[in-house]
C-alpha cells in the first residue's frame, strides 16, 4: 500500500494578478487531502476508485480500465471523466506510469476538509498523482486544470511562501505576526469556480501593468509590517486594486458594511473565503459572522501550516 498527502491552499495576496508575475503571499493549510494505492497479486484489468469526504462518505466511486482508462461505471460522468483526462495526461508525460497501473486494484482518496470550503481538492489531487507518476505537478497542471500553480507549491510547503511567474519562482518565507490571533478565516457559504474567475481577468483589454507592480508592493509590505493597523491598510489597497480593475464588489461592502475590522476576499472573489481582522474579542468577531449565517469561523492558528516557525 502507497500513501501521499497533499496540503490545501490559501492565497493572501495576488489573486488574478499572479497569473501575469505579482508577486504572491501564499498560505498552505493544515487540513489537505490524502491519497491510498492499493496494489493487487492477481491483477485484473480494472481499477476502482474511491473518493471519501471529510465526514468518511463517498462522494465519488467508479471503475476505470487499465487500457486507456476507459470509464467501466460510475456514479458521476463529469468527475470520472475528469479523472480519466489526468490519468491520459499523466501517461502522455511518464509512459512508464502504464507499469504501476498494471498492479493497481483500487485508489482512495481521502479529503480532511469539505469540498465546498476551496481549500484544493483539485490542486491536492494533481500534486499527489505527480508524485505518484514521479512527473513534475506543474506540468500536469498546465495539461489539466490550469492556473497559475500556487496551490501546487502550497500542497508540500512547510508554512507561508512567495511565488511568482514565470517559473514558478517559490521562496518560503517567514510570516508569523505578533497579531496573528487577531486574524480569522471566515468562509462565504459559497462555492466559486476559480476558473471563472481567472476567465474573467484574462479578458481585462490589457495587461494591467501599473497593478501588477502595486500588488506586489503590497505582498511585500504585508511581509514587513508589524502592526495589525498597518495590515489593515494594505489589505484595504488590495481589495481596492482588484475591485476597480475587475469592477467587482468588494466583500466588506457586500456582506459585511457594518464590520468594525477589515475584510479581504481571497482567491476566487464572490465564495470561498475571506480574511477578517479583529480589533474586538475572538468571540465578539465570531458572534459577528455567526449572526451573518456563516458558521465556518477559523482563527488563523487554527488553519494556516507554520511547521518549524513560532508564532511571535
Amino acid at each position: 500500500m502507497k500513501k501521499f498527502r497533499a496540503n490545501g491552499k490559501l492565497l493572501l495576496t495576488g489573486e488574478y494578478f499572479v497569473l501575469d508575475g505579482a508577486k504572491a503571499l501564499a498560505l498552505p493549510t493544515i487540513p489537505g487531502q490524502q491519497m491510498t494505492f492499493v496494489e493487487g497479486l492477481h491483477p485484473v484489468d480494472t481499477f476502482t476508485w474511491k473518493s471519501y469526504s471529510v465526514d468518511g462518505t463517498i462522494w465519488f466511486e467508479g471503475v476505470f480500465s487499465k487500457k486507456e482508462y476507459h470509464i467501466i461505471s460510475c456514479d458521476d460522468q463529469a468527475t470520472a471523466q475528469r479523472l480519466q483526462e489526468i490519468l491520459v495526461a499523466v501517461t502522455g508525460l511518464n509512459p512508464g506510469f502504464n507499469t504501476q497501473i498494471e498492479q493497481l486494484t483500487q485508489v482512495s482518496t481521502a479529503l480532511e476538509f469539505p469540498r465546498t470550503w476551496g481549500l484544493g481538492t483539485s490542486s491536492t489531487l494533481i500534486a499527489m498523482i505527480a508524485k505518484w507518476a514521479e512527473i513534475n505537478p506543474y506540468a500536469l497542471l498546465e495539461k489539466t486544470f490550469g492556473g497559475s500553480g500556487y496551490d501546487l507549491a502550497c500542497a508540500s510547503a512547510i508554512g507561508p511562501l512567495l511565488y511568482e511567474l514565470p517559473g514558478p519562482v517559490i521562496k518560503p518565507v517567514h510570516f508569523a505576526p505578533s497579531f496573528s490571533d487577531q486574524l480569522y478565516f471566515v468562509y462565504l457559504n459559497k462555492k466559486q469556480n476559480s476558473r471563472e474567475g481567472i476567465r474573467q481577468y484574462r479578458s481585462l483589454p490589457q495587461k494591467p501593468t501599473k497593478e501588477i507592480r502595486e500588488i506586489t508592493e503590497l505582498t511585500q509590505a504585508m511581509l514587513d509590517c508589524n502592526t495589525l493597523n498597518d495590515f489593515k491598510k494594505i489589505i484595504i489597497q488590495h481589495e481596492a486594486i482588484v475591485a476597480k480593475t475587475l469592477k467587482l464588489q468588494k466583500a466588506k461592502e457586500l456582506y459585511f458594511k457594518d464590520y468594525p475590522g477589515a475584510i479581504k476576499s481571497l482567491g476566487a472573489w464572490g465564495g470561498d473565503f475571506i480574511l477578517a481582522t479583529g480589533d474586538e474579542s475572538e468571540d465578539w468577531v465570531q458572534h459577528y459572522f455567526n449572526q451573518k449565517k456563516m458558521s465556518v469561523f477559523k482563527p488563523y492558528r487554527s488553519i494556516i501550516k507554520n511547521d518549524g516557525l513560532e508564532m511571535v
